[in-house]
């Protein structure tokens, strides 16, 4: 008989594992905890019938990269907005990240495009070797890239603040590497901080932040078709609280040769694993931290936001944070646990590539917009007005083409996905300790015990629509079999 494979949860880790599974010969079956699969990659219509607005994932730099992902031939269609990020600043100025980098180098022009293109420009012509290098086990990565790793190491590991001061300080650039950088969650005075910002600007410049037609839901019904192709099988509403749970299902145990990937927190793979784990690995999974949290807001906006910045209007993506300054003492407050009255806004309005989102209501369109504010873990307040005036400080009018209004705390994050421990939506704090250890240094993907292995954001490459965090833990169960 054959071994098989069984994956707790059915995000893209959770499907791109039990894809990588099946073509290593594994009978596979994927089980997830929620009525629906997806995981933090779902769709609804949450406001207006037939208006389509992504659960959580939307906007995907990191799918376009993904060495996964380039592998499979998917029932989706990624499609593009004009330009990928649009960061306003005051007086209705804003700088603007183009999938070129002459493009963007273009926008800023003088001193600061010419230090834009000396940084970008070895990272956009060597991103698949970037992309390789971050998304990829690090030691065999070293070990294929031994001129690009160094390189892109002496520009990541410093932190973004340092990269801001090499962009002039408080420029327009230094402004829109911070906002980059504020993907990590995390302080950007800290090191390794410019990892997220170089590789979110990178991709952008290179493959563009497309989002999937119809919704990002539609790429985790195309990864489950897939994983059915290869004859496994997907079961919802099944909560895994205890290993011996799987033998419902058919587990046989490691000493049958089968193997078993966690797409789940550290925290709760130890639960899972209670009184299997030798005590040291246990201990670094209790430890694991969590980071800041995301307040989700989702908006039915009629005739769109009035942006002040015509770019703006050809933008999948806006940050709202102001300067380089603004943006770290924003990130350093939520980290530290302090709710600020200006958070940092990240905005989506993926209906300008994907136009089939919106619809048409008594002869006026509605469309979705997506929103949230970066708030500390576990915040218990509303952030809802923080997040509508950052919008309107940049697009005055906007309050009276709101139609519907839906929100979602730091709480519902959790309900929505257990995995979003506190509202962190990133899979663990991105402290320079984490984003080396992730949840620990050597075997990350090993629990310690026989035949079970972590896949999820816990692990590297960390958070993001990739998939290979989930492929690496596949492909080291494999290994363990001897498959591979």
């Amino acid at each position: 008989m054959s071994a098989r494979a069984f994956v707790v949860g059915s995000g893209p880790n959770g499907l791109a594992a039990a894809i990588e599974l099946a073509r290593a010969g594994f009978r596979v079956t994927v089980l997830e905890g929620a009525a629906e699969i997806g995981g933090g990659c779902r769709s609804s219509e949450r406001l207006v019938p037939g208006m389509i607005h992504d659960d959580c994932a939307a906007v995907h730099p990191l799918l376009a990269a993904s060495p996964f992902f380039h592998t499979l031939e998917l029932d989706v269609k990624l499609v593009h907005p004009e330009v990928p990020l649009v960061h306003p600043l005051s007086g209705g100025d804003a700088v603007v990240l183009h999938r070129s980098l002459e493009a963007t180098v273009a926008g800023l022009g003088g001193r600061e495009g010419r230090r834009w293109r000396r940084l970008f420009a070895p990272l956009v012509r060597h991103a698949d070797a970037i992309a390789d290098l971050t998304l990829t086990p690090l030691p065999r990565a070293l070990g294929r890239h031994t001129v690009m790793g160094p390189r892109f190491g002496a520009r990541a590991v410093p932190p973004a603040t340092v990269i801001g001061g090499f962009l002039g300080g408080e420029t327009r650039a230094a402004a829109l590497f911070a906002g980059l950088s504020a993907h990590a969650f995390s302080r950007i005075d800290r090191p390794l901080t410019s990892a997220v910002g170089l590789m979110m600007g990178m991709t952008a410049q290179t493959w563009g932040w497309p989002v999937v037609a119809g919704g990002s839901g539609r790429l985790t019904e195309a990864l489950a078709d897939y994983v059915r192709e290869f004859h496994g099988t997907v079961h919802t509403g099944v909560t895994v609280r205890r290993l011996g749970d799987l033998a419902e299902f058919g587990y046989r145990g490691a000493s049958a040769g089968d193997v078993v990937v966690l797409t789940t927190t550290p925290a709760r793979a130890a639960g899972l694993l209670a009184g299997l784990q030798p005590v040291r690995r246990r201990r670094r999974y209790r430890r694991f931290r969590h980071g800041a949290a995301a307040f989700r807001v989702d908006l039915a906006v009629r005739g769109g936001v009035p942006w002040i910045n015509p770019d703006a209007h050809r933008a999948g993506t806006l940050h709202l944070g102001g300067t380089a300054a603004e943006i770290a003492a924003a990130e350093w407050a939520t980290a530290a646990g302090r709710a600020v009255e200006r958070p940092f806004v990240l905005i989506g309005q993926q209906y300008l590539a994907d136009p089939s989102r919106s619809v048409r209501v008594d002869g006026e369109w509605l469309h979705p917009v997506w929103a949230y504010a970066h708030v500390p873990s576990g915040y218990r307040g509303d952030a809802t007005e923080a997040v509508i005036s950052r919008i309107a400080d940049h697009a005055p009018g906007v309050r009276d083409r709101i139609v519907g209004v839906s929100t979602r705390n730091v709480s519902d994050l959790e309900l929505y996905n257990p995995n979003y421990v506190g509202g962190d939506v990133a899979g663990g704090a991105n402290s320079p300790r984490q984003m080396i250890a992730r949840p620990v240094l050597r075997r990350p993907y090993d629990t310690g015990v026989a035949g079970v292995f972590l896949g999820s954001a816990s692990t590297p490459p960390g958070g993001g629509v990739h998939g290979m965090a989930g492929v690496a833990a596949a492909r080291r169960a494999a290994q363990w079999t001897g498959l591979i």
